[in-house]
């Protein structure tokens, strides 16, 4: 916790209930990269918009952003009940706060559902789409591979769908450094979504398939498509910071899966600006990640997080400090580091901390096919299938091996 000055302490005009939380920009490990305005404002103001996964850390992010900047419409889709009745209830007091004439469009719903996002968009008709609805925690969907691959890449999919049907201007996806070279079915399926948008963007004209709705339909395509990757999130749900918090409360130990892990950070409103600013430079299948520095030590932030609570790690160094650091081994799908891109030389942009990966894709015509297969398999709940796939698609992905780098040619 941070605490207030001396004078206020001595004067007894603050008491302990005025000590606030540690500030999350403290684990950081450096500045936070800050916005630029105009590029926030180029997609959002006077436009309806659209957030996919409007619950969640990053999706409720997205919301809060997108409001202050005064949109005409922002529809909410969440199949979490609860999650959409907190940011619904949330955005309505920031617009009244900020003076916001905003029509908030809260809907349950879930992306994997096309007929129920093809209403969606014909009714709101959104003109940009921010697509943050995914299953993300990596052993959980190690274990329930199936649903994450519907959930991620044809959820995506349906998404993308219903957008071109629409002629929304800009779709965004929300992705991850876990996309590259995955060790894990949730980075693996976060890279076929991206492979999706990347062949969507590459072609103007599809043909899907007639599943989940009526018929098949020929699809002109004018929307501008364009992924956004960045790492671990500090404080977001189900990530290690509130786990150190809750660990921490408990006397600890820390837990960490392997001394050598390190991670990628960036705090919630970093990520949500990035996919904000990133969003209004593309121009049709660009992959943008952030230079967020160098990596940091998953053990390190523990060490800090003791540190910085006011306790002293126990160690072999120090045996009788107070809070101890537990190693438990590397979980289903973990690796020990996480990489931004696939390819080199990643171009600059408008922006002096984003960057454009350079980035191969498979063509939709080869794509297509392959797609059926894997969405057959998923209904089948076939996870040898499935991996077999992700193993034959993305690049470095091998489930049985999390160390293994293989170079394959089909992306």
């Amino acid at each position: 916790r941070t605490l207030p000055g001396m004078v206020d302490l001595a004067s007894g005009r603050v008491t302990v209930d005025d000590f606030e939380e540690l500030d999350i920009e403290d684990l950081l490990g450096r500045a936070p990269v800050p916005p630029d305005k105009a590029l926030l404002a180029r997609n959002l103001s006077g436009r309806t918009v659209l957030v996919t996964g409007a619950g969640g850390s990053i999706g409720s992010e997205l919301c809060r952003q997108i409001v202050l900047q005064r949109p005409v419409k922002l529809v909410l889709i969440e199949h979490n009940e609860f999650g959409l009745y907190s940011i619904h209830r949330e955005l309505e007091i920031l617009c009244s706060e900020h003076a916001a004439n905003v029509e908030l469009v809260p809907l349950l719903a879930s992306c994997g559902n096309l007929n129920r996002m093809r209403e969606i968009f014909r009714i709101h008709r959104p003109e940009t789409v921010y697509h943050a609805a995914a299953y993300k925690h990596v052993p959980l969907v190690e274990c329930n591979a199936a649903e994450g691959v519907l959930n991620n890449v044809f959820g995506t999919m349906n998404v993308a769908r219903a957008a071109m049907e629409a002629e929304a201007s800009h779709f965004v996806l929300v992705s991850t450094d876990k996309a590259v070279r995955p060790t894990n079915v949730m980075g693996a399926s976060k890279r076929v979504a991206e492979l999706v948008l990347q062949a969507l963007a590459a072609d103007r004209s599809f043909r899907f398939d007639a599943y989940d709705c009526d018929e098949a339909l020929q699809v002109r395509n004018t929307t501008t498509f364009a992924m956004v990757r960045f790492g671990n999130v500090l404080g977001s749900s189900g990530s290690v910071v509130p786990l150190f918090r809750k660990q921490l409360r408990d006397g600890g130990p820390l837990t960490v899966t392997h001394a050598e892990v390190t991670r990628y950070f960036m705090t919630i409103p970093e990520a949500a600006e990035l996919v904000l600013q990133a969003g209004a430079m593309a121009h049709g299948g660009d992959v943008f990640v952030l230079d967020m520095g160098s990596p940091v030590k998953i053990i390190d932030l523990a060490r800090r997080m003791i540190q910085l609570s006011g306790y002293t790690v126990c160690d072999d160094a120090n045996p009788n400090g107070d809070i101890e650091i537990e190693i438990t081994g590397l979980r289903p799908g973990e690796k020990l580091y996480e990489e931004l891109l696939i390819g080199d030389n990643p171009e600059g942009t408008a922006h002096e901390r984003i960057m454009k990966a350079r980035e191969d894709f498979v063509p939709w015509a080869r794509l297509a096919p392959i797609l059926t297969d894997m969405r057959q398999a998923a209904i089948d709940s076939d996870e040898e299938t499935i991996k077999r796939i992700l193993s034959q698609l993305v690049h470095g992905y091998r489930p049985e091996s999390p160390d293994a780098r293989p170079t394959l040619a089909a992306t």
